[in-house]
């Protein structure tokens, strides 16, 4: 098969290719650049693996006036910046031990030393300058399917890095076929070596799971991770349920709602995702804002005004998944309105200095709810009670 691919055609593509097969090297563009571009989907990297030993790579790099960073050198991998743009380039590789986290390996020779070593069929696929694909473990055949299948034992490829049973959820989630259901030898195995989980770091699992809850609809893909046994083992309270039916709450709305991993997350109503999935705190803060517009059920209008146009769709989508919400149009619009409104009073505009700060704020805040009751605008003679009952104090 050969491929036509846009980025085949970039200079610096072509560059690459020219320096290592220039100086006598294998060189191919390898992984998902290929899976993408034989799917058509989007591309976003372009990686190259090549017979060249990484001292060799960064020699031919600076013999052709390019930056090499040695990114992961002690694994095989040079980073090469041509024109703006980073190049992974990375030699064949063999494993020599693994201890499911991390591998020692040692330089290879050949492609299909280096694919056999990789953890699905469609990730090892290879083109060279012309397109042409080169496919060792039959991948174009499972890309052809939808199919996510290990190469080899999946018991064997789980036990070199765990981290490949989440890594195969996500997969069947963004690539795999949802009516075929997953491959079923690669979920035995996934559910065999679940115990496995334990020795991840929650940065690893953290960073998959973003993925994976970032795909168009990880629904399939987390329900089944579910009768495995494996979602609760990362989410402890998990509700595989509930994110498909807020998920079919996204697809209503008109546009759809595009994918957000928190508004998944926070659906999943999972207990200590924070520390499990190593979440900044930035984003542990917006997961709690859904939580606490969820818990405040306030119109979207109020919930954005409050907390952002983001947090209260996300919000008003779980709602209306369990049924307690109208599942109306317009959220999206409902929700830009609230969040551009702006409060037009401040302690100034009510009274002089001298009135106590905690009475002025409370005043403060009665007449912001009026303001928020009478749709964001202020209902006649509010200001001047207000003014009155922060001299006055409430009766």
């Amino acid at each position: 098969m050969r491929i036509s691919a846009e980025w085949l055609a970039d200079p610096a593509v072509a560059q690459v290719f020219a320096l290592f097969s220039g100086g006598g090297y294998q060189i191919f563009a390898v992984g998902g650049c290929v899976r993408n571009a034989a799917m058509g989907l989007p591309v976003a990297d372009v990686d190259f693996a090549t017979d060249a030993r990484p001292k060799d790579v960064m020699a031919l790099a600076h013999s052709a006036g390019i930056r090499p960073l040695p990114t992961g050198i002690d694994h095989g991998t040079v980073t090469l910046l041509i024109e703006g743009q980073s190049f992974e380039v990375t030699t064949f590789r063999r494993d020599v031990e693994t201890d499911g986290r991390h591998a020692v390996i040692a330089f290879a020779d050949d492609m299909a030393t280096d694919a056999a070593r990789r953890d699905f069929t469609i990730n090892a696929l290879y083109v060279d300058v012309d397109g042409m694909v080169h496919d060792p473990m039959r991948g174009l055949a499972d890309i052809r399917t939808r199919a996510i299948r290990f190469i080899g034992d999946g018991r064997a490829r789980i036990a070199e890095d765990a981290l490949r049973i989440l890594r195969f959820f996500r997969f069947y989630a963004c690539y795999g076929d949802p009516a075929a259901g997953p491959d079923a030898d690669g979920l035995s195995a996934c559910a065999a070596g679940a115990d496995l989980l334990a020795g991840l770091s929650a940065e690893r699992v953290g960073a998959e799971m973003r993925k994976l809850l970032a795909a168009a609809d990880p629904a399939p893909a987390v329900g089944t991770m579910a009768i495995a046994g494996i979602l609760h083992r990362i989410l402890p309270g998990a509700d595989a349920a509930m994110l498909a039916a807020m998920i079919d709450q996204e697809t209503r709305q008109a546009p759809p709602l595009p994918p957000d991993w928190r508004r998944r997350l926070a659906a999943l109503g999972a207990e200590g995702a924070e520390t499990s999935l190593c979440l900044s705190q930035a984003e542990t803060r917006h997961i709690a804002a859904i939580r606490t517009a969820l818990t405040a059920g306030e119109p979207v209008e109020v919930a954005a005004y409050r907390h952002g146009a983001d947090v209260a769709v996300s919000a008003q989508m779980i709602i209306d998944a369990t049924g307690g919400g109208s599942g109306a149009a317009g959220v999206q619009g409902r929700a830009a309105f609230g969040a551009a409104q702006v409060f037009p009073i401040t302690a100034h505009d009510l009274m002089p200095p001298h009135v106590p700060g905690p009475v002025l704020g409370a005043a403060l805040k009665r007449l912001e709810a009026a303001w928020i009751a009478a749709g964001f605008s202020m209902p006649d003679g509010a200001l001047e009670a207000a003014r009155l009952d922060a001299e006055t104090g409430p009766k």
